[in-house]
């Protein structure tokens, strides 16, 4: 496959690429030369100037996945690359390290001055007393945004005996606690912090989170610490607020537009200003390459990735009880909706036993990618699955029991058709996909990649006819499973075999005497 890298990122990540694929590395190119040539490729590495979208997206049909080498993602339009089936990744954890750090820098610095008392010496002066700073231990930090970077914040912080309060919607107190953070409204975080840092990304419900109104709440004199993405802080209104002094200082390093040519903090007093460093560590550079090129070549290889930002995300704990059931998953939805023969209207999965205590998101768009793909001639994925089914009007249940039926785990999938419904259910026995379960009846049966089921009258002698009729047309059965509610009323003859079963085939085994239906179910490559 052919990877396109637009934007710089560092030689491991290229080299890590490179040994799958043809890789290609074209930075500089306009927006015009980026659509001519997106089409020959298969994924695309981007930093945060090439703005990849809706435009450049249609312009690569053959795009599986998007890799943004960093954290923030919004020069890439998710909504067009999900609508599109693109897995859109990034590296939110190899730059953690350095981002809290330069955080701490930042603090550090406007605490002691140390701007200020360098270009004061750098004048000839020897003015210490106006340059007097603060220490910070026993100072109150608030952490806006408990992810990575703000926990890393929150350790090193920590080490300094700054007193730590935190708020974060998705964070527990007992998660918060652990870091030695206070969970905090974020309201009750401004009015007691001596510092705030944000650690969020730029959506629109953090635009200008830090506004007149939210510094109008801070103590006064407290710093304002920015090294997530701009756009959060106002920075009209911290830089009214440092004029007045009604703040201490402020540390920034991302900004609205960057450069800020026209940003009002340049005139600003007491201020430390960085040109969006926190990422720009040589060992930063080299974990982030290395951390999207592993994703992206999970993605080409039909992998989940790890931080799949549009895609139902694997902690590193789910992903070793789930990632297995993934396949089973995809199987049961694509087996269901050739046994239905009709359109689905209402599409339930229900997770079983241990499954039940795990993420079913990522389980569920399996099931429905199964479900769809046979379908349809749109790319169907992990990404794009819950879009696809909605605009099928498909209505997607998930339930959780935690009766697996005597097993660890089971999944069922069910689907409404024609006023009835259809069921089946699988689980997984030493590595291997079992059958468990169609409709009413019991089963255990490994899944096949072609398997021929009958519906047949329970009478002596329908069996044997079937066997012939597909022992005459050299069709081989690897495996055998029957199933009935009552002796000599119907049954249920499931076959694995390991040859198509071509037309007039199907018609003869249709128009035998004891055949009341007949399907035949691809799971594999068989067409």
């Amino acid at each position: 496959m052919r990877v396109l890298v637009a934007e710089a990122i560092a030689p491991e990540g290229i080299e890590a690429l490179r040994a799958r694929h043809e890789v290609d590395v074209r930075t500089g190119l306009s927006d015009e030369d980026l659509r001519a040539i997106a089409g020959d490729y298969d994924a695309l590495v981007v930093r945060s100037q090439v703005a990849v979208d809706a435009a450049l997206i249609a312009a690569a049909p053959r795009l599986q996945v998007i890799g943004r080498a960093g954290v923030g993602v919004d020069n890439v339009d998710l909504d067009a690359a999900t609508r599109a089936g693109i897995t859109v990744v990034n590296a939110p954890t190899g730059n953690t390290i350095a981002a809290a750090e330069h955080t701490i820098a930042l603090l550090l610095a406007l605490a002691r001055r140390v701007p200020a008392a360098d270009a004061s010496i750098r004048r000839g002066e020897w003015a210490r007393g106006p340059l007097q700073g603060v220490q910070l231990r026993g100072r109150s930090l608030g952490i806006i945004g408990l992810g990575k970077i703000g926990m890393a914040v929150a350790e090193r912080a920590r080490g300094l005996g700054m007193v730590l309060l935190g708020s974060d919607p998705y964070v527990t107190a007992e998660q918060a606690a652990l870091r030695g953070v206070e969970l905090v409204e974020l309201e009750a975080l401004l009015a007691r912090s001596d510092a705030v840092t944000v650690h969020v990304p730029l959506t629109r419900s953090t635009t200008t989170l830090i506004d007149a109104k939210a510094i109008a709440r801070m103590k006064p004199g407290a710093f304002v610490l920015n090294v997530a993405r701009g756009g959060i802080v106002d920075e009209a209104a911290l830089a009214a607020a440092l004029r007045d002094g009604r703040l201490g200082g402020a540390g920034i390093d991302v900004f609205e537009n960057e450069p800020p040519t026209d940003s009002p903090l340049l005139e600003a007093p007491n201020t430390v200003l960085t040109p969006h460093l926190g990422a720009s560590t040589a060992e930063a550079q080299i974990a982030v390459a290395e951390e999207i090129a592993e994703q992206v070549l999970d993605v080409l290889d039909g992998r989940p990735a790890r931080y799949a930002v549009n895609a139902p995300l694997l902690s590193a704990e789910a992903e070793q009880t789930i990632g297995p059931y993934l396949p089973l998953a995809e199987t049961l939805g694509k087996f269901l909706v050739q046994f239905a023969r009709a359109g689905v209207g209402t599409f339930t999965v229900e997770l079983a036993g241990d499954l039940a205590q795990t993420e079913s998101a990522p389980l569920t768009a399996a099931a429905l990618r199964g479900l769809l793909e046979t379908g349809t001639t749109e790319r169907v994925n992990l990404v794009n699955a819950a879009i696809l089914a909605r605009a099928r009007g498909i209505t997607v249940v998930e339930r959780k029991t935690s009766d697996a039926g005597g097993f660890p785990a089971a999944i069922t999938v069910q689907g409404t058709v024609r006023g009835g419904h259809v069921t089946v259910g699988g689980t997984l026995a030493a590595g291997e996909m079992r059958l468990v379960r169609l409709n009413d009846y019991r089963l255990d049966m490994a899944a096949a990649d072609l398997m021929l089921i009958t519906r047949h009258r329970d009478r002596p002698g329908t069996i044997g006819r079937i066997g012939q009729l597909l022992g005459a047309a050299d069709v081989n059965i690897s495996a055998m499973h029957l199933a009935r509610s009552a002796p000599r009323a119907d049954a249920l003859m499931i076959l694995s075999v390991d040859d198509d079963v071509h037309p007039d085939l199907e018609a003869a085994l249709r128009a035998d005497e004891g055949v009341h239906d007949l399907w035949i179910i691809r799971l594999g490559n068989h067409r």
